[in-house]
């Protein structure tokens, strides 16, 4: 759906990783690596992007050789680096441009989106389990405070729970933190005063199945 709106996946991977991150610098190969995507690919559309206003570059300079270890590091994952980065170790770098003026809009529009592929998970998790208490927090309310993403409570298949997890890691382009319990540990922790699980329940949440009586 994103990808028919902007145009490409590539561009709906990179706009969600700045969108959500808006603090964060990322560099080109950085992205590429962490997004599985080609370099040129990754270059074109942050110059793209960055002509439309929604991001922003800068360079970092490094003075040390312990400063150009530590963006060698950031870039490339590792502290060696190739020729074609060595260019006198200034690195370009990109990061959201907050003051953007459609930046709220289309931020908003991602969260929504991922939201609409929770709903298409929720529909695929009915046929494989008995689902008692299904709760979107974490990136699909952006909440980077949140412990999990995902909370799951009912009698599932494990294994196909996880292959439901993977498919909609690839959906979203990002990994999924979730927690799944049957209904005695729930009852169990909830008895207890868990911390961990008081944590979810107290965090911003959207809840899609409610069968235990939270609301």
């Amino acid at each position: 759906m994103l990808s028919n709106l902007f145009g490409s996946r590539a561009r709906v991977k990179i706009l969600k990783i700045f969108l959500l991150n808006p603090d964060q610098k990322y560099y080109i190969r950085q992205l590429s690596r962490d997004l599985k995507l080609q370099v040129n690919s990754v270059r074109r559309e942050l110059e793209n992007l960055e002509k439309f206003g929604i991001l922003v570059s800068g360079s970092v300079i490094a003075s040390s050789e312990a400063d150009k270890a530590a963006i060698f590091s950031s870039i490339t994952g590792k502290i060696t680096a190739s020729d074609d980065d060595n260019e006198k170790h200034d690195k370009k770098y990109f990061k959201a441009h907050a003051d953007f003026v459609l930046f709220e809009e289309i931020k908003s529009l991602i969260i929504k989106a991922q939201i609409l592929y929770g709903e298409d998970f929720f529909n695929k998790l009915k046929k494989i389990g008995s689902i008692k208490l299904l709760i979107f927090l974490g990136k699909f309310v952006n909440d980077p405070s949140s412990p999990v993403d995902l909370f799951v409570v009912g009698r599932i298949n494990k294994i196909r729970l996880l292959r439901l997890i993977k498919e909609l890691e690839r959906e979203l382009g990002r990994e999924i933190n979730f927690t799944y319990m049957d209904m005695p540990e729930f009852k169990y922790r909830r008895e207890i005063t868990d911390i961990f699980l008081y944590g979810i329940l107290e965090n911003k949440k959207i809840i899609a199945v409610d069968q235990i009586g939270l609301t």
